[in-house]
This record gives structure tokens, C-alpha cells and sequence, in this order.
């Protein structure tokens, strides 16, 4: 079979740009795309771990913990991203010196294992809110495996195919952005009691099911990566490059080039990740609380609607990144990442609160109509049934701040829709080139521990900043942030190139 004709068969996800002088064999072409979509699919487990609980942390929390608040969701939604912030450059550093296999094997048994804790987070008779918060950040270091991905890719890449292959890693992962809060969805009509499995002491419930999914997943990726898994090298002409000698002390089997990174360039991109995970990550954590203030949605109600929210926004992203493959190749990486930033700007301005419409007060009814003390009379059991809707009285912003529409809060999430998965793969793509030839596995981790750090920081800044100030705060610093990220990238435009354009050996 000819390469022209393999390509006619192959799958979609897959790069159609093979470099045609590459002396590599039919089998170990093969091979080496069978390895990268085995990396695909690890991206997809890894945001199917994150997002297939992230809709229904905030109930769990309040669930098993009254004393929880939002601004400890804040830290709980930012244990994921410490967890993984910590781990990036470790498992970076560990696939450049030993075979790939063995960091991504660790790594998604540790994440497995931490869904497992997580779904059993209620069972500690105190401190439950912290038994979340450790397990989610448990969850997190073992999803620092994505370094790892990413550098494999970009190892086992042509110039011509960077693209391409980092566009379906970010379509891979934004599947996984969709599958998860749909399964959470899905899983909502478990309900919040659920059945209880006597012998194990586990209760099966909207809550915990998702998680324990999530750990069944990693033991496919477990088997998947030992049994497909193979190392591949190749050169940015996509020439196979001798594959390193892990046995042997001498690990410089692969030629690096003599000549330096612009390290200009590589800190400008790890600081434009950074804007880019933070405003997304603030997303994420956000719509929970916010539909739960702004539209009076009950817990199971947020759960569920905010998950066809963000599955449709994840349906959405997927064509973004085939959009992006073609507008690419056709006007430039650079142009993508400004054009990714502006509809994100856009995104986040249009939801700033306006006009005359106010948030329901949870129990202004009640006091209103001075029930208090008829609610007092009541028993503690009958008190527990009753939930509160509405944005809490506590939150002094929700007396006097318009409230967000629905139309708004809609219209929002499909802009940000487009412009971040635009920004997620520029990030990646001109990130890797930038890198050159040279073992990235390093430069990799640093980029998620980026990343990571953004979506540390993200969910802390938004939760104390929405909780203490309200959404015109939280909402304008974050334009504000988008429109720096956009001034910086102009300006250090004509550096951000690919390593062996930089240095003449391939013409842009």
C-alpha cells in the first residue's frame, strides 16, 4: 500500500501533511500515529477527569459539608490545578530521561486512585470539605501526564504536521470537555440519595457515580499505553531521528542543534498560556455559582443545565479546531492567537450586568411575608428539605448589582466558545516550534505548570472576587487581562516563529 493511499483510510484525527522525503518505514508510520492518537485519547481522559465533576463540586461541597462556601470552592477548583502545576515539570523531566510509558503509567494510576477518594469523600465523619480538596488535588497531580503528551507529540512530528497534531490533541481534549459535564448530566438522574452498596461502604449517588466512572476510564488508558504505546523520533522534516538508548548512561542520541531558543519568545507564550487558562479556568469555576445566584437554580438544576451549557460549548469548540487546522495554514498561527484573544475579550465584556433586572434574595419571600417564625417551628428535619435558591443575603453586592440574563450568560459562553480553543491550540503549536528539535519534555512541563498555575489562581481570584464584590469586579478585571494578553502579544509578534525558521532552515 502506497503512503497516499494509507492516508485515504486513515481516520480523521490524523495529519494530512506527510513530509514526502521521510525515510521511515509503512510500519513504523503506522506505529507512530497509532502512538500519537494513543496520546490523544490520554488528553481526552485527562479533561474528562476535570470536567466530568466540575458542574457538581459545588453541590458536593455543600452536600457533604455545610460549613463549605464559595470561596472554598475556589480552593477546591484550584487543587486540581496546583496538583498539576507541581507535577508538570517532574513528569517532564521524567519522559525526557526514561521511555514514556513509565511517567504516563504512574500518573494515570494516581489519578485513578484519587477519583476513587474523591467519590468516598463523604465518609469521614469531620473535615469532609478537605478530603474533596486533597483528593481533587490528587486528581490534578496525576494529570500532569498532558507534559508528557504533548512533548511525545511534538517529538514525533514533522513542522509540516505540528499543527495538524496539536490541533487534534486540543479537539481530543475538548471532547473530553464535553463528554465530561454531559456524563455528569446524564448522571444527575441518579439523584443525590442514590443507592448505597453495603459491603463496600459506597454511596452511589449524581455526586460520586461520575468520579468512579472517571477512575474506570484511567484503567483503559493504563492498558491502552502499555499495550500500544511505542517511542517514535522525528526531525521537523520528519526523518526518523534514532530513538534514545535508556539502558545507557549517554542519552544524546538524538542530535540537539547547537544553535540557542529565543528564550523572548518561549517566556512570552508560557505568560500567554497563563491569560489564556486564567480566563477559561474563571469560566469553569463560575457558572455553577453564578446560575445558582443570578437564575435561582436549585443544586441538581445547575448540575444538570450548566452541564448541556458546557456540552454544547464543547460541541462548539470541536469544530472551532478543525476551523482553526485550515484558517492556519491559510493565514498564519500568529493571526489566529489575536483574532482567539479578541472574541474572548468580547466574550467576558458582554457579560458584564446592566439594566434594571435585580437577583432573586434567597428568603426575602420569607421575611417579606414574616414567616421567619413559622419557619423556626418546624423541624430540623423538614428545615434540611428545603433548599434555598437564589443569591445569597450574605453577598451584599446581590442587593444593589443587576442581574446577569440568561441570554447573556448563553451568549457569553459561545463566544468565549470560539476564541479560547483558537488560543489553546496556537498556544501549543507555536509554543512547540518555537522549541525546535531538541527533547521538550522539560519546556513542556513548564508550559502546563503554567497552565496549571493560571487555574490555580483563576478559581481563587474569581471565587473571593465574585463572593465579595460581584460580577462587575470579577468580570472587568478579566477584560482587562484578555486586552493586556492581546497588547503583548503585538508586541513581541515578529519573534514568536518556528526555531528552524528562526534559523534559516526552513522558509516560512
Amino acid at each position: 500500500m502506497s503512503r497516499n493511499e494509507y492516508d485515504d483510510t486513515t481516520p480523521l484525527l490524523r495529519d494530512d501533511d506527510v513530509c514526502g522525503g521521510s525515510l521511515e518505514t509503512e510500519e513504523d508510520y503506522r506505529s507512530r500515529w497509532r502512538s500519537i492518537r494513543v496520546m490523544y485519547f490520554t488528553m481526552f481522559l485527562s479533561s474528562v477527569g476535570f470536567t466530568i465533576v466540575i458542574t457538581s463540586v459545588w453541590p458536593y461541597l455543600q452536600k457533604v459539608d455545610h460549613s463549605a462556601d464559595a470561596s472554598f470552592l475556589g480552593w477546591v477548583v484550584a487543587a486540581y490545578s496546583l496538583g498539576q502545576m507541581v507535577a508538570s515539570p517532574i513528569f517532564g523531566w521524567w519522559s525526557n530521561s526514561r521511555p514514556s510509558k513509565e511517567p504516563l503509567v504512574c500518573s494515570i494510576f494516581l489519578n485513578l486512585s484519587a477519583n476513587i477518594y474523591y467519590a468516598y469523600a463523604y465518609l469521614p465523619m469531620t473535615h469532609n470539605k478537605f478530603h474533596v480538596l486533597v483528593s481533587r488535588a490528587f486528581v490534578g497531580f496525576g494529570a500532569g501526564n498532558v507534559a508528557v503528551a504533548r512533548s511525545y507529540v511534538a517529538g514525533a512530528t514533522s513542522l509540516k504536521e505540528r499543527t495538524n497534531a496539536m490541533a487534534n490533541m486540543s479537539a481530543a481534549q475538548a471532547l473530553g470537555f464535553i463528554l465530561g459535564p454531559a456524563l455528569q448530566a446524564g448522571l444527575s438522574f441518579i439523584g443525590e440519595r442514590g443507592v448505597t452498596v453495603d459491603f463496600i461502604r459506597l454511596q452511589l449517588n449524581m455526586y460520586t457515580s461520575p468520579a468512579l466512572l472517571a477512575a474506570l476510564f484511567g484503567l483503559i488508558n493504563i492498558l491502552l499505553v502499555l499495550f500500544l504505546l511505542k517511542e517514535h523520533h522525528v526531525d521537523d522534516h520528519g526523518r526518523q531521528v534514532q530513538a534514545i538508548n535508556y539502558s545507557s548512561d549517554d542519552t544524546a542520541d538524538i542530535e540537539e542543534p547547537e544553535e540557542s531558543i529565543d528564550l523572548v519568545a518561549v517566556l512570552t507564550s508560557n505568560i500567554l498560556f497563563f491569560v489564556v487558562m486564567f480566563i477559561f479556568a474563571i469560566f469553569e469555576t463560575i457558572t455553577t455559582p453564578l446560575s445558582m445566584d443570578m437564575f435561582a437554580w436549585t443544586r441538581k438544576q445547575a448540575v444538570l443545565y450548566n452541564g448541556i451549557i458546557l456540552c454544547g460549548i464543547g460541541f462548539q469548540s470541536i469544530l472551532v479546531f478543525f476551523v482553526v487546522k485550515v484558517t492556519a495554514r491559510r493565514f498564519g498561527d500568529r493571526p489566529v492567537f489575536l483574532a482567539g484573544l479578541a472574541f474572548i475579550f468580547w466574550g467576558y465584556f458582554i457579560l458584564l450586568p446592566w439594566g434594571n433586572h435585580y437577583p432573586k434574595i434567597q428568603w426575602a419571600d420569607v421575611r417579606n411575608n414574616s414567616l421567619i417564625s413559622r419557619m423556626s417551628t418546624t423541624t430540623a428535619a423538614s428545615n434540611s428539605s428545603v433548599e434555598q435558591t437564589g443569591c445569597p443575603y450574605e453577598q451584599t453586592w446581590c442587593q444593589y448589582t443587576p442581574a446577569i440574563y440568561l441570554a447573556q450568560y448563553i451568549a457569553s459562553g459561545i463566544i468565549i466558545g470560539v476564541g479560547y480553543p483558537a488560543c489553546n491550540v496556537m498556544s501549543y503549536t507555536l509554543y512547540s516550534k518555537i522549541l525546535g528539535p531538541k527533547p521538550q519534555g522539560v519546556y513542556m512541563g513548564w508550559l502546563t505548570a503554567s497552565g496549571s498555575g493560571a487555574r490555580t489562581l483563576g478559581p481563587i481570584f474569581v471565587s473571593n472576587v465574585y463572593t465579595h464584590l460581584g460580577p462587575r469586579w470579577a468580570f472587568g478585571f478579566i477584560s482587562g487581562l484578555v486586552l493586556g494578553g492581546f497588547i503583548l502579544l503585538s508586541s513581541v509578534y515578529r519573534r514568536l516563529i518556528a526555531f528552524s525558521v528562526r534559523h534559516g532552515r526552513i522558509v516560512e
